[in-house]
């Protein structure tokens, strides 16, 4: 009898005849997240078990595991032959001596003599004839003891099952460089982006000394939060201290967030192609700010030449994004009271739906090559 978890995979069982990059993907990632600890990570027809490790790292595994996307869900169990006895055993030592329960029995050895019925039905008479106290109640049990029985005559029995972070394995959708602010919508953007199974290179605008340094290690600890879904992470960090001087020293003020959105979406693009990205990523909502209208992210898409841009959060209300921000950690942080550099001599009345062709008049009193390649100048990269 052994102590083991238990990982069932999510949407991987969809792919067809690739499904093995996949998995070796799905393996890759379960290793990198349990590094450090004792163990050995083994396949078993459909589940891949967690073994040998220390028990008191138990609870510490469990928590790496459940950041880990591509897992529908995972179970503490036991580990035991295909074997009556021994099944017995393993469900005696997870029951209570009193309450409710029910036996559930999944049997994918079709070559066992009993079916699933058979056996839910023999383990419950014998923990019934043991324990006095306990009763069968189907609909809604106290506990309840799940018998996995698999291929290999193994069986593997366990308790719960605790959900996963479901989606597909970091890496096997390309990569894409997120836009990261210090507030709360760019950090579940990375998230939801890398739930689909992108990995992420990320880059950060800032303002110094317009903005401190307290606001950069605010960015630095939200990107570390996604690293922890995520994988490592490159953070490129690049000052725009120039051209908003120059946006606030010649052009129509209102225009400020509009023109610096294109200058942060042009830089982003120059980032992403020396780095590999083959999208960008955005935490945008549609209406949320002046920025976010149909018209504003024309604006921005306008300068874009060859990549795509991702939204992943563009039907997202403010309380369901705040709800996933809070989910992943990032709240605290992203709520702490340092600015960004879209605050920075930031209009009273900045447009909302800017026609293009005014865009293209204010930005034709800048040097837009010139700030831009200064812009680039000024990029630190951080390895998370």
């Amino acid at each position: 009898m052994e102590k083991v978890i238990i990982i069932r995979y999510s949407e991987i069982h969809l792919k067809g005849k690739n499904r093995g990059y996949f998995e070796r993907v799905f393996i890759e990632n379960i290793e990198k997240s349990l590094k450090g600890i004792r163990h050995e990570l083994r396949h078993r027809s459909g589940r891949y078990l967690v073994e040998n490790f220390p028990d008191g790292e138990c609870e510490n595994i469990c928590g790496r595991l459940k950041k880990i996307f591509g897992i529908h869900s995972y179970s503490v169990g036991l580990k035991v032959k295909a074997d009556m006895e021994e099944i017995y055993a393993a469900c005696e030592k997870l029951s209570s001596d009193s309450g409710t329960f029910k036996v559930e029995t999944h049997r994918a050895d079709k070559s066992f003599p009993l079916n699933s019925p058979q056996i839910s039905a023999e383990i419950g008479g014998r923990l019934l004839s043991a324990y006095p106290k306990l009763s069968v109640d189907v609909h809604n049990p106290d506990f309840v003891v799940n018998i996995d029985l698999r291929e290999n005559a193994t069986a593997l029995v366990f308790n719960r099952f605790y959900n996963g972070a479901g989606g597909m394995p970091v890496g096997t959708s390309g990569k894409g460089l997120l836009l990261i602010s210090g507030g709360i919508d760019s950090s579940v953007a990375g998230y939801m982006i890398a739930k689909r199974g992108m990995s992420l290179e990320c880059i950060h605008f800032h303002s110094y000394p317009y903005t401190n340094l307290q606001a950069k290690e605010k960015v630095i600890e939200l990107t570390k939060i996604l690293c922890g879904y995520a994988g490592g992470i490159t953070l490129n960090v690049v000052s725009v201290t120039d051209i908003q001087e120059e946006i606030h020293k010649k052009c129509n003020g209102e225009y400020m967030v509009t023109l610096l959105r294109r200058f942060m979406m042009r830089i982003a693009e120059r980032v992403a192609e020396n780095c590999g990205a083959q999208c960008l990523i955005t935490g945008e909502s549609i209406a949320q700010v002046a920025s976010q209208t149909i018209e504003g992210i024309t604006s921005s898409n306008s300068v874009i030449k060859k990549l795509p841009v991702m939204r992943p959060l563009c039907g997202f209300d403010k309380d369901e994004i705040i709800e996933r921000s809070k989910s992943i950690g990032a709240y605290p942080i992203s709520v702490r009271p340092y600015e960004d550099c879209c605050t920075v001599f930031l209009p009273k009345h900045p447009v909302t739906r800017p026609k293009i062709e005014t865009v293209l008049a204010e930005e034709s009193k800048l040097e837009v090559e010139k700030l831009t390649e200064q812009a680039l100048s000024t990029l630190e990269v951080i390895q998370l």
